[in-house]
């Protein structure tokens, strides 16, 4: 895999590190920019210095202006698709985006395809101790209910799209 490394760093509502991870720029399409990272990627966790290591090959994609990242993730992770509903992405220059998360997660299985929406108990206790603004949770609750839609329809790039882009990465 080559391309020029980008730094993934994902905030909470309140500035909070929440996730940072080493990405490869791998290119742009219709649908956004995709990022891919190896199995065995180190990446690290909320404000501690906790890290974790991926077990699958996985490709993220940044939708141009949207309240969502999608990550595509290959066997042997249990879900193939894990969108999180976030801020639209912001570049800080060519080497690192940044977005804020907003708890809300549209996921689908890998192995029967079921598609769930996960953390909304999370999504409604942050909305009070982040007093996220109203305009804030209606897009956050607008684009989970469209990723759920589309994951359960397959529609690109949920389809078969993002395996073009997960192939090279595994």
């Amino acid at each position: 895999m080559t391309g020029p490394e980008v730094l993934l760093s994902v905030r909470k509502f309140d500035g909070r590190p929440h996730r940072k991870q080493p990405m490869v720029r791998l290119g742009e399409d219709e649908y956004g920019v995709w990022l891919g990272a190896s199995a065995g990627t180190v990446c690290g966790t909320g404000e501690t210095d906790a890290v974790y290591v991926t077990e699958e090959a996985r490709v993220m994609l940044l939708p141009r202006d949207a309240w969502w990242t999608a990550l595509f993730q290959a066997a042997p992770a249990r879900l193939d698709v894990y969108c999180d509903v976030t801020t639209p992405s912001v570049w800080c220059g060519p080497a690192e985006v940044t977005m804020v998360d907003l708890d809300l997660d549209v996921c689908r299985t890998r192995a029967t395809g079921a598609v769930f929406v996960d953390d909304e108990d999370e999504f409604a206790a942050h909305q009070v101790l982040y007093g996220y603004p109203p305009e804030v949770v209606a897009r956050a609750t607008e684009a989970a209910d469209r990723l759920a839609r589309a994951l359960r329809e397959g529609v690109e790039p949920f389809g078969s799209r993002f395996r073009t882009w997960l192939g090279p990465v595994g």
